[in-house]
């Protein structure tokens, strides 16, 4: 619940781009979550900054969501303020081995400016849904290329919103999954990302044959959060669940995919709950065949939901 002094503040900075009891279930890929006691998506930065110094004004908490891939929000929702960067998606290029893009772009907006402009670098990121910024807080890749391998430099806001920070790739502590050791509260809102100039057609020649290898192994056709565990040293979490014998288990409307068991996909209705369940029977299930224990890669948000009372609908 946002206290009226602080809703009010929020209204009069962000007019309809504030929202209020907002279901989180409508902006996570999952299709899962209970409600964000507000949501609001700065036009810019400077609206940004002026969203921040409420928040801190008001003790309000805050959570940036880029595009909801990779979480997965339980049924009490989140408390404070959820932050959407989606209108911050300037991409424009520096020179010719660099481009500035805001965290707001987007994944098919960020591989199509690369392919119409003969940047070569970044087609690995056609198969990672998402935007930018959810890149660069998980480390996203695929194979042996990560974002750590096109950062020249990131860019934050701290906390409050009164300081522009700028971190260089060595000053970035980078791992798998995940960016660590940023000023806690602060918001990445772009990075300068190196590119190698091609030939248009050699990188969306490229971009498409990593989108049609996604489309043939990864359940694209139903929602789900993407990749659920992180993979282990020399070994594939998909590979383990499926030699374990839970590649397409369900609980509820929830199912380890039938297509890739690192993917839990929701057949409409899920909740949470089922969700964490099969998260739960899959680490078991392959510690015990394999004396290996996943960990997880889906980020889990929010509070629990009330517990189901018998006779309650699943």
């Amino acid at each position: 619940m946002i206290p009226s002094a602080a809703r009010s503040a929020l209204e009069k900075s962000l007019a309809e781009r504030v929202e209020f009891d907002v279901p989180l279930a409508r902006h996570t890929s999952l299709r899962i979550g209970g409600p964000a006691d507000a949501m609001a998506t700065p036009r810019d930065r400077e609206e940004l900054r002026r969203l921040l110094a409420i928040c801190r004004d008001h003790d309000l908490p805050t959570r940036v969501l880029g595009a909801g891939f990779n979480v997965l929000v339980r049924e009490g929702g989140i408390r404070g303020v959820v932050i959407r960067l989606k209108k911050l998606r300037r991409i424009e290029r520096l020179d010719s081995h660099a481009i500035s893009a805001e965290a707001g772009a987007s994944h098919a907006t960020l591989t199509r400016y690369c392919a119409l402009n003969g940047l070569s670098g970044l087609e690995f990121g056609a198969g990672i849904p998402g935007t930018l910024g959810g890149w660069l807080a998980m480390n996203a890749g695929i194979g042996s290329r990560e974002m750590k391998d096109v950062v020249r430099e990131i860019e934050l806001l701290d906390g409050s919103g009164c300081r522009c920070l700028r971190r260089r790739r060595e000053e970035l502590d980078f791992r798998y999954r995940s960016l660590a050791g940023l000023e806690p509260g602060s918001v990445i809102v772009g990075a300068v990302l190196e590119v190698t100039p091609s030939a248009p057609e050699r990188v969306r020649s490229e971009i498409d044959r990593l989108l049609a290898q996604r489309q043939a192994s990864q359940p694209i056709d139903l929602p789900s959060c993407g990749s659920v565990f992180r993979n282990p040293p020399g070994d594939h979490a998909g590979r383990l669940i499926e030699a374990a014998g839970l590649k397409g288990r369900r609980e509820g409307s929830a199912q380890i995919s039938s297509v890739h068991a690192n993917f839990i996909v929701n057949h409409g209705g899920a909740r949470a709950r089922d969700v964490l369940a099969l998260i739960e029977q899959a680490r078991d299930a392959v510690e015990s065949s394999s004396g290996i224990r996943l960990e997880p890669e889906v980020r889990i948000l929010g509070e629990a939901g009330p517990t189901p009372r018998a006779g309650d609908p699943q």
